[in-house]
């Protein structure tokens, strides 16, 4: 049974010491320390402290803010060290689930945390439901400008295939699918095919978009000379 001391600065220029004299002062026997942001995810300390905690240890911290960024980050690490039997405890906060009282106020942070965590997402659905409302969707603008669509279909109305299509406008071969809304189905194919030119007059116009100007494609029949 030891108590294991883990300590954290935000930036190299920080100085560990009081917390590593405070930690020290209250018993722990062995402290692992780092020094990065909250928010950093390599933590190596932090690595080796958890690797290094056997049940019946205590994790002593000088303040929960030292452990993770945000409450909910403390609740997920003390949870998972729980499940392993293993305690915590903050030395300037009420938080010492060796306790009966600093348990209690761990499953009240843990409650808040999950009453926070689920706002949150409520609040992130609400929004995305409003935009969707509003024609506005996330993620990236699409590579697949109208122009690109336009181009596109001609060409696959001629039977080109997905890959010379995606060549030539120089885009993913899965972008021109999505845009197409269609995967080799021959009907689609043959609808589009029905409104091409039936002749072509091979009367070439530059292609309308910005990285391919050498290029020029048929207007009627989507015909690309490369």
């Amino acid at each position: 049974m030891s108590v294991v001391g883990y300590t954290r600065v935000s930036t190299q220029d920080q100085n560990l010491d009081s917390q590593i004299d405070a930690l020290t002062r209250a018993g722990a026997q062995h402290i692992y320390s780092d020094k990065a942001t909250g928010k950093n995810a390599a933590r190596p300390g932090l690595v080796e402290c958890m690797k290094f905690l056997r049940e019946h240890d205590t994790l002593l911290v000088y303040s929960t803010d030292r452990l993770g960024r945000s409450m909910t980050d403390v609740v997920t690490i003390v949870e998972k060290l729980r499940q392993r039997g293993v305690e915590f405890t903050s030395l300037t906060e009420p938080f010492d689930t060796t306790t009966p009282g600093g348990e209690l106020f761990f499953h009240i942070c843990a409650a808040f945390a999950q009453m926070n965590g689920r706002i949150i997402s409520e609040r992130t659905r609400a929004g995305l439901a409003s935009a969707k409302a509003r024609g506005r969707l996330g993620g990236r603008p699409t590579v697949m400008t109208p122009e690109r669509v336009a181009v596109a279909q001609r060409m696959r109305a001629g039977k080109a295939t997905w890959e010379s299509i995606a060549a030539t406008l120089q885009v993913g071969e899965s972008s021109v699918r999505r845009a197409l809304g269609t995967r080799d189905d021959p009907g689609i194919v043959d609808e589009l095919a029905s409104t091409a030119a039936p002749n072509c007059p091979r009367d070439l116009v530059p292609m309308t978009l910005r990285d391919n100007p050498a290029r020029w494609v048929c207007d009627q029949c989507g015909l690309v000379n490369l």
